[in-house]
């Protein structure tokens, strides 16, 4: 015999999947609970919503003996923050180590990372900032750290998938469903790093002075920049008394073009900027 959840309990359950702190959790799996039907087919749900409401009390009231839930906070550096998760054993450490100059224990036990770990990916001179996150496990949002790092997930500019098989990646897919960030798959790829830049919002331009080899590092900008982002970004000046920019690169028409504040930039350009 079919449940037939209804209409009520269907808006519930998605208010449950976008809530972020236990609190909140904790109120709608009550409502849930609440409009849930009570014929004889739907007591497994029933059931499970039951066990879930005694699983986040109890997460609440050891949260509160400790005074509140233990906040984990990560400074944002570099041009964008990228997010390494998977469940227990699934490579993260591995590939931390690989990309980075992270130094991140690796074994083959489980749950050897117990915090989040950091490491600054050197992209081209772009620094990208990687953090790996601890295995995710069954109702991670319910565990003592689990409001923090989902907020650390979600504060990513990208996400990177690990998982062995489909149905692990089926379970972080249930655990993260109500992440809205970009997620790319680790497939063992040789030139991992250039999947990486490639599914960030963001472009490299480099600056050049009249007469002089392009500076090194290059600049990090939003996909879609124009010059003028690129003037602001050298410094105030250079908008205020801009004159023309020289643009060499896959934007420019031809070498040596001139172009205005308008002009839309791509990857790798080489811009020179004349003032008055």
């Amino acid at each position: 015999m079919p449940i037939n959840a209804g209409f009520e309990y269907g808006k519930a359950e998605q208010e449950y999947l976008q809530a972020d702190t236990p609190e909140e959790k904790l109120i709608c799996l009550q409502k849930m609970l609440s409009v849930a039907p009570s014929h004889k087919s739907a007591e497994k749900l029933q059931k499970e919503i039951k066990t879930k409401i005694a699983k986040l009390k109890e997460s609440i009231k050891r949260a509160s003996k400790k005074g509140s839930f233990q906040k984990i906070s990560i400074k944002k550096e570099g041009a964008a923050l990228i997010s390494i998760v998977g469940m227990t054993n699934s490579g993260k450490s591995t590939l931390l180590n690989k990309l980075t100059n992270a130094n991140t224990l690796v074994a083959d036990y489980k749950f050897t990372t117990k915090s989040p770990v950091q490491g600054i990916l050197d992209y081209h001179g772009i620094l990208l900032q990687l953090v790996e996150i601890p295995a995710i496990v069954e109702n991670f949002l319910s565990t003592e750290n689990g409001p923090s790092l989902i907020g650390l997930i979600k504060n990513s500019d990208l996400i990177i998938l690990m998982f062995d098989s489909p149905k692990e990646k089926s379970f972080l897919d249930k655990e993260l469903s109500n992440v809205n960030v970009k997620k790319i798959i680790y497939n063992n790829e040789k030139n991992f790093a250039d999947k990486i830049w490639s599914s960030l919002d963001i472009i490299k331009v480099y600056t050049k002075q009249p007469g002089k080899t392009k500076d090194y590092p290059p600049v990090a900008l939003d996909k879609g920049s124009r010059v003028r982002d690129l003037a602001g970004h050298v410094h105030k000046d250079f908008l205020k008394n801009f004159k023309y920019a020289v643009v060499n690169g896959s934007s420019a028409k031809f070498p040596n073009m001139r172009c205005g504040l308008n002009h839309k930039l791509q990857d790798d350009d080489v811009v020179e900027i004349h003032i008055k």
